[in-house]
């Protein structure tokens, strides 16, 4: 067991010294060797103890989602809806569950009841092997994790770690305003390296361009930011505060705000920002109860990002700060997005009536709190933390 430790911040320490490279094994079935501390398949539970969703979390790819629950996790298909298969602890459950496209690797933070996997250590678990292989401990709580197969990024209240997954090295610190949200997004294309996260200022984001060694900032709401998202090669984010009456979808390269939608007046609190893979829409939900549908008119150039980079051409980085950059970004507003009847008025009347607004809304129930997210073939997934 090695142990390496980062003054006034955290401790990190892997089974072999070294992780075993990410992406190895896909989940199909329940796979086979519980550990000490995970029981297979159904837990010897009381029956009358329920178990509460704590937190949904989606895959890189959408085509999974992870359950954090009282008693453990479980891990579900989007496509052809079914539970997989599901972890679960006597010590109690986890609050976090992070999944790393269809593989084995999960990243874990346990609740605040549980004895074994307190909320501010960070396990990296290899289900395939039913073993930690790695473990990163925090003086305050754990607020999100991200990965991607050469990442891991940790967010604390007012600080991001960022890791390279091999070897848990520490590669950055990222000092950010106060995140009770835990707000944080990575790119998941293997020839783009973005993150985004709070900035340290009141609406700002800042978004680090791995690949290009380049720190991008964004002013990007009045207020503090509420929610976003990064379309899978990172070069689009999108946008909302906690005033939650708009939504802005940014080029994160050179900053520049391309779109701005409406979902309406009163305030509200955003719970999911999501882009579908052709980025030609975009949902969002919120405590009101729905979920708007808005059509985006950014360019794209293939059908889905899971394989190919699309959104802004590779070759347009080197010309961001030209003045025709977004001819190839914005495309002629289609109509699809309902507008004021006096938005021709737009420079003479408030900016409200020149406001794109949503084209389609789903009607939810408002006791729960839902996340959203784009399937395959342009089906929008929602899930309720009230278990639906």
């Amino acid at each position: 067991m090695t142990i390496q430790s980062f003054p006034m911040t955290s401790s990190v320490s892997t089974s072999q010294g070294v992780l075993p490279p990410a992406g190895f094994g896909v989940y199909e079935s329940s796979v086979a060797g519980p550990s000490a501390s995970f029981v297979h398949s159904v837990p010897e539970l009381n029956e009358n103890e329920e178990t509460e969703l704590y937190s949904v979390s989606w895959n890189q790819d959408y085509s999974f989602f992870a359950a954090g629950t009282s008693h453990g996790f479980r891990i579900y298909n989007c496509d052809r809806f079914k539970e997989i298969f599901r972890r679960d602890l006597k010590s109690g459950g986890f609050k976090i569950v992070e999944m790393l496209f269809r593989c084995n690797i999960l990243a874990l933070v346990g609740s605040k009841t549980n004895a074994q996997y307190p909320p501010n250590k960070v396990i990296i678990w290899d289900d395939h092997q039913s073993r930690c292989i790695g473990e990163f401990s925090f003086r305050s709580e754990v607020r999100a994790v991200k990965l991607r197969k050469d990442r891991v990024v940790i967010v604390v209240e007012h600080k991001i770690y960022v890791y390279k997954f091999t070897d848990l090295k520490l590669l950055q610190q990222i000092e950010t305003l106060a995140n009770p949200r835990g707000l944080c997004c990575l790119s998941h294309h293997l020839n783009t390296s973005v993150l985004a996260c709070p900035g340290l200022r009141r609406g700002q984001v800042r978004v680090e361009h791995f690949g290009l060694n380049m720190t991008k900032f964004i002013n990007a709401h009045d207020s503090q930011i509420a929610s976003m998202t990064l379309t899978i090669d990172g070069l689009l984010l999108a946008t909302a505060s906690i005033r939650g009456t708009l939504i802005r979808i940014f080029n994160t390269v050179d900053g520049t705000r391309l779109q701005e939608v409406r979902r309406g007046v009163d305030r509200a609190d955003i719970y999911s920002i999501a882009l579908s893979p052709n980025v030609q829409w975009l949902a969002v939900s919120s405590d009101k109860g729905t979920v708007h549908i808005f059509s985006l008119r950014v360019r794209v150039v293939g059908d889905d990002l899971s394989t190919e980079v699309t959104g802004v051409n590779c070759s347009a980085l080197d010309h961001q700060s030209s003045s025709n950059s977004l001819d190839g970004l914005v495309s002629p507003n289609t109509g699809a997005n309902p507008s004021s009847s006096l938005s021709f008025l737009k420079g003479v009347l408030p900016k409200y009536f020149s406001s794109e607004w949503s084209f389609a809304q789903l009607h939810l129930p408002e006791c729960t709190q839902f996340m959203t997210a784009f399937g395959s073939q342009n089906t929008v997934i929602i899930v309720g933390l009230d278990g639906r």
